[in-house]
């Protein structure tokens, strides 16, 4: 992640201490999809979950052992996703198991079934954040989500969790079909008090592989981080927003900092040595995943290669494997990673995308994934 508003604005953020320690003694983030089951059709979901998707998903009392590996791993935050986490029956269970332990949790969530008795009971499960996808205006989110009236429930359930004393957040994926809609969601979180956002990028993985045109071009791309990098700006200005990041393409630091030297910006060298510590790139080191059926991958969106499932072994013995390739390679970028990589300028606070689409780690398969939009003169020593 990215912290836009931290980096550029400097303003502090409520996971700096997970991303700006030189030693952080954590283990990883673990995104847990906790089931593929789905009462929305999204054109860019990354797991093509439905309302017609049943799997062999982890049991409750399967999923409950995960979630006591994971705490003994010292994991400092599961985030249950999907799917929509809020149709799996035992979720509440779960919720309250992690509670105990204790392990911090956090919710991603279309945000279309949480009325005020959901919003309620996962305030008391002790769920720390939610996170609300929106897509952009009321009528674009629900065409883009194929399902009228889901922006007007997604916004309902904003305010019942906030009703409920639930942080809560926007979370919006950048496609070639809605990046202009950016400004729109700054909107939105202004107009319903909401204090954080985040901005992934897309990968190219479940429904979104199939489809033609939906990765930005460099162009769009740029163009949207500049439209984020200065909406950021003007709402910090306001004191209209608390945090803003990005997800997913590492270039963003890079590109943040050469905006930053043009404008000769006061936080430029706090921001790179804060990029440096936090060393880029922390797929398959500090961020893991866990499927529905209790496959283990190194983030959310690499559901095509799996390190081994819990079932079998515990999560502990799976993510410290020696012998895995993935893992192997993902740990040591510096001699793995393309030439254009290594031998760019902002290597050590970027490490690059890397990642496979097909179903083996071979050499040829491997390569940036969302793409680096940087310019050949950018990252040129």
């Amino acid at each position: 992640m990215i912290n836009i508003s931290k980096l550029y604005c400097g303003l502090a953020g409520q996971s700096d201490y997970l991303r700006y320690q030189p030693d952080n003694p954590f283990g990883p983030v673990v995104v847990y999809n906790s089931t593929l089951v789905c009462n929305l059709k999204c054109l860019h979901c990354y797991s093509s979950s439905d309302s017609n998707f049943h799997n062999n998903q982890l049991n409750t009392d399967q999923a409950k052992r995960l979630l006591s590996q994971l705490a003994e791993a010292n994991c400092p935050v599961v985030l249950f996703s999907g799917g929509e986490p809020l149709m799996r029956d035992d979720l509440f269970e779960l919720l309250t198991e992690a509670k105990r332990l204790p392990l911090r949790t956090v919710i991603s969530t279309n945000g279309t079934l949480i009325d005020s008795n959901t919003a309620d009971r996962l305030a008391e499960a002790g769920v720390s954040y939610v996170g609300i996808s929106l897509d952009g205006h009321e009528d674009f989110h629900d065409k883009f989500r194929a399902s009228k009236g889901c922006f007007e429930a997604a916004i309902n359930g904003i305010q019942n969790c906030k009703n409920a004393g639930l942080k809560t957040g926007l979370r919006f994926t950048i496609t070639n079909q809605n990046h202009k809609q950016v400004p729109a969601i700054f909107d939105i979180a202004a107009s319903n008090s909401v204090r954080r956002i985040c901005f992934y990028h897309l990968i190219r993985t479940g429904r979104a592989k199939k489809l033609q045109n939906f990765h930005p071009t460099p162009l769009q791309t740029r163009q949207t981080i500049d439209t984020i990098i200065e909406k950021t700006r003007d709402f910090v200005k306001k004191s209209l927003i608390d945090e803003v990041l990005t997800v997913g393409n590492h270039a963003d630091g890079p590109y943040l900092l050469t905006r930053m030297i043009k404008e000769k910006n006061k936080n430029y060298e706090k921001a790179r040595q804060l990029l440096l510590i936090n060393g880029g790139n922390k797929i398959g080191e500090k961020i893991a995943s866990i499927s529905s059926d209790g496959s283990v991958h190194a983030d959310q969106f690499w559901h095509n290669y799996s390190l081994g499932n819990i079932k079998e072994k515990s999560f502990a013995q799976i993510w410290q494997n020696p012998t895995d390739p993935v893992l192997a390679a993902l740990r040591n970028k510096a001699e793995f990673a393309d030439k254009r990589c290594i031998t760019c300028k902002w290597f050590d606070l970027c490490k690059g995308n890397y990642r496979f689409l097909t179903p083996q780690p071979a050499p040829e398969n491997w390569l940036n994934e969302p793409p680096c939009y940087l310019s050949d003169h950018e990252i040129a020593n």
